[in-house]
């Protein structure tokens, strides 16, 4: 099948990438069939356009070194159009007519809520790399024999919200004596469990909520809400951002607000971002699985240097999880010694792999996120980096840091 024959922006190609030498083995001259992996993204988004190719690179090293237990891992990429419609059209046919063995989709909690139903109804293994909304995995909690197919490859929202808070305690309270926060986030799937568990942790580490503000991700002017915000006189602005773009961070700059800004900012977290607010990045902080030049593993910049090497830029936050997917899905097709699905999810709900971003683990059976990734010392605990002079600077936690706070002059804190 050409590619123009492929509807979705179908691609299909053999990859490849080194496991444990335990699942590495010559592959003889009648080799098994390749286990496929169907991987559904948002091709034309920076964030999305990394999935598929992460997961390319991740086949192409394990199957320079044997494959798995002979076999060949092949990825099938579907570019989704970010269109929740398009995934389930790709879905179906991965499974149906592609006979993919598992398949890793989106960033977008929307796609991955509107694929769980049917990775149960086609007894397909389903793993998200970026979507973060916390009811797909109260979703496998409520109905576990049914939708125990679907994995949260990333961290949930209420996961992301704890990660926040630890850093904010480390950097804010504890580091510059702040007291009080106002939370503003955008009105979508993913935010709603996010701002919950702001609420919570927040008044925990110290830092009182004056409001809650939560926008719509189409809005275009915020100098009303900065206005609102700058009269309550917070510390700090706890973020939820995403969809709404580059807009409230250009606009923070202009308005010259003078409240840090602290929390998720999916766009901060891409090489570009300095470049897409013409500068007004700086001084921001936001949360990420990883960041340039922090070796959160062994692994990590290895990963960073061939992807940047074979592709010329640097990967996606949702980039790292999709190459550590391949990887542990790998291993867990060689540790069930099947492409069974019931035996793969199994198999998968015993990981135990470094990757990337940490130590990957799924929380077990029973666990109200139940094949949610583990978070805290030991597993996963992100980064808080800050743009400065054009750079993405670590900061927390201190153990793996390469800088220090600082803010631009027009930011006020009792130290600045």
């Amino acid at each position: 099948m050409t590619i123009s024959q492929q509807p979705f922006g179908i691609l299909a190609g053999a990859v490849a990438v080194a496991l444990g030498s335990a699942m590495l083995l010559p592959v003889p001259a009648q080799a098994a069939d390749p286990i496929r992996i169907g991987v559904i993204a948002e091709a034309q988004s920076v964030a999305g356009s990394s999935i598929p190719q992460a997961a390319q690179l991740a086949a192409e090293e394990i199957n320079a070194k044997g494959g798995v237990d002979g076999r060949k891992v092949e990825i099938i990429t579907y570019d989704n159009h970010s269109s929740s419609a398009d995934s389930v059209r790709a879905f179906q046919r991965a499974v149906n007519e592609d006979k993919v063995n598992a398949v890793i989709s989106s960033y977008i909690s929307e796609v991955v809520l509107a694929l769980e139903p049917w990775a149960s109804r086609l007894k397909t293994v389903l793993i998200t790399p970026g979507a973060a909304s916390d009811v797909i995995t109260q979703n496998i909690a409520k109905d576990y024999d049914h939708n125990k197919y679907t994995f949260h490859g990333y961290l949930t929202s209420s996961a992301l919200a704890g990660l926040v808070c630890d850093a904010a305690k480390d950097l804010l309270v504890d580091g510059l004596k702040m007291k009080s926060a106002v939370i503003m986030s955008e009105d979508a799937a993913w935010t709603t469990p996010l701002d919950a568990a702001y609420e919570k942790c927040l008044p925990k580490i110290g830092l009182k909520v004056l409001d809650h503000i939560r926008f719509s991700p189409d809005t275009t002017d915020f100098t009303p809400i900065f206005n609102k915000i700058e009269g309550q006189k917070p510390d700090v602005i706890i973020t939820g951002i995403s969809h709404v773009g580059t807009q409230p961070t250009v606009q923070w700059k202009s308005q010259q607000v003078p409240i840090p800004m602290l929390g998720i900012s999916s766009q901060a977290t891409n090489s570009t971002f300095w470049k897409d607010t013409n500068g007004a990045a700086d001084g921001v902080l936001f949360n990420a699985v990883s960041g340039p030049g922090v070796a959160v593993t062994p692994k990590t910049l290895p990963f960073v240097d061939a992807f940047q090497k074979k592709f010329g830029n640097l990967p996606s936050y949702a980039g790292y999880t999709s190459y550590d997917e391949v990887y542990y899905i790998a291993e867990a097709v060689h540790r069930a010694g099947s492409l069974n699905s019931d035996k793969l999810v199994a198999a998968l709900e015993k990981t135990d792999y470094v990757g990337t971003i940490g130590r990957v683990e799924f929380l077990p059976k029973g666990d109200p996120h139940v094949h949610g990734l583990r978070t805290g010392k030991g597993t996963i605990t992100g980064l808080m980096l800050q743009w400065q002079d054009g750079k993405q600077v670590n900061l927390w936690p201190a153990n793996v840091a390469n800088g220090k706070l600082k803010f631009p002059s027009f930011v006020k804190t009792a130290s600045h």
